[in-house]
């Protein structure tokens, strides 16, 4: 089951221009555990390895507890819900500090 907080690899399909496409990354954004494992959607922000220098993108360390192979970047911009069955395989997890950077990023998009 996916959690807040876990990087799993998606399978994002075929895309429209600038959207994330096949398999990459993601951070799973919510919904949060309460929800149950029957909702069908979970909300994510994708992960790219191309460094932008975007304020709006957070850095995730290659290491064995997120699993990723090289550092990537949270695309805050990019949230958007997918259906569960997107979900490839966990990768592995950010740590706190990760996840508020994310967490005010998003606020912050969100106007809250």
């Amino acid at each position: 089951m996916a959690s807040v907080d876990d990087l799993w690899l998606v399978d994002f399909g075929e895309p429209y221009p600038g959207e994330p496409a096949a398999h990459r990354p993601a951070m799973i954004l919510g919904p949060p555990d309460t929800f149950g494992p029957g909702f069908p959607f979970v909300i994510v922000a994708p992960l790219t390895s191309s460094r932008r220098g975007l304020s709006l993108h957070v850095e995730v360390e290659a290491t064995n507890d997120t699993g990723l192979d090289t550092a990537s970047y949270v695309q805050c911009e990019l949230i958007r819900s997918i259906n569960r069955d997107r979900l490839v395989h966990r990768l592995g997890a950010v740590s706190p500090d990760i996840s508020n950077q994310v967490a005010t990023v998003t606020k912050t998009l969100l106007n809250h």
